[in-house]
């Protein structure tokens, strides 16, 4: 059996908090519940793991998970990302609080940071210059990021490789022949802003357009199937020539795919898609997408694993994890078509 706080304490009779005091020593406990509390930990070969060890420094058993109003409602990926902490999360006993940071939400993570009503923080959407990771440098606040800024040493982080995958659908395609590749990034005002995974896809698409000697063009676009559809209708009217598109926007892939039925564009016989996205998206794309997979769940169980690390040793140096994982090879990708005439 698995064995956490709760079932301890459930087999010792006591409450959970009893058994935390037990572990933690925060508070004292009668030598007849705690010896209690030792043979159940005992027979059942617990280990008290990073969060039991933190107790003495944490004060609400509750981490923060903040994300910044980025869209108008949550991709597949950060709608991953939320479920994998909340479910990491649960499996340490901890209970997770949702706040929201920028624009008008800036009292909510300032609450966070200056009320301690959270053990430590975990961030999504990580700007380059992000204004939330230089608040909380200058606290004692453990924090980690899903996401990187342009500084990654100063904080601990787990990100995607998005220039090497981006690299690795452009080489993909040029593989099979295709010289005109288009990038179908975010939407302009995320990458004005300084949006690491957009940034960096960018120069990972401009990288390799290069060194594989093509031509490239980069179009933004707004987080919706509408804008995905505009864009590609757009993208086809002013450069017929493409007959390849790599992308990092999943929630307009939709839309993408809708502007290539109706233009006539058969998937792969005559274009060719791939692309960075959530396994939900890139199967439910037609035909299903050739991807690098994001592994939000992984990621975000790394991210509270770090986070946990931290509030038992904030002093620790920083650490760091970067994934990559490989090109998931679908239907949506084939040969170069013949030059439209």
């Amino acid at each position: 059996m698995a064995m956490n706080i709760g079932e301890i304490a459930r087999l010792s009779g006591v409450s959970r908090s009893t058994v935390s005091y037990a572990l933690s020593g925060k508070r004292p406990v009668s030598d007849e519940t705690r010896q209690r509390i030792e043979k159940v930990i005992k027979d059942s070969d617990y280990r008290p793991n990073a969060a039991a060890r933190a107790l003495k420094e944490g004060r609400t058993r509750t981490l923060g998970l903040v994300i910044p109003p980025a869209g108008a409602s949550l991709t597949h990926i950060q709608l991953e990302f939320v479920a994998g902490v909340v479910e990491a999360a649960a499996q340490a006993d901890l209970d997770v609080l949702l706040s929201s940071s920028g624009g008008n939400h800036e009292r909510s993570f300032e609450r966070l940071v200056s009320g301690r009503r959270v053990d430590g923080l975990i961030l999504m959407e990580i700007r380059l210059h992000d204004l939330r990771v230089d608040r909380l440098g200058r606290t004692n606040v453990p924090f980690v990021g899903i996401g990187r800024t342009a500084n990654p040493e100063a904080m601990c982080w787990v990100d995607v490789d998005y220039a090497a995958l981006i690299a690795r659908c452009v080489h993909h395609l040029a593989d099979l022949g295709h010289r005109q590749i288009a990038l179908i990034n975010r939407s302009a005002e995320l990458i004005a802003a300084g949006y690491g995974p957009g940034l960096r896809g960018r120069q990972g698409f401009v990288d390799s357009v290069a060194e594989r000697g093509i031509a490239g063009i980069e179009l933004a676009c707004a987080d919706d199937a509408g804008a995905g559809q505009a864009t590609v209708e757009r993208l086809l009217a002013e450069h017929p020539e493409v007959t390849a598109i790599a992308t990092l926007n999943e929630a307009a892939l939709p839309g993408i795919q809708h502007a290539l039925v109706e233009a006539g564009r058969s998937v792969p016989a005559d274009f060719s898609v791939a692309g960075v996205a959530a396994r939900r998206w890139a199967e439910e794309f037609r035909p299903a997408l050739t991807s690098a997979d994001v592994p939000a769940a992984e990621m975000a169980t790394r991210a509270v694993e770090l986070l946990i690390e931290r509030i038992a040793a904030p002093q620790s140096p920083p650490r760091h994890l970067l994934l990559a994982p490989p090109i998931s090879l679908r239907s949506s990708t084939a040969p170069a078509p013949p030059a439209r005439t």
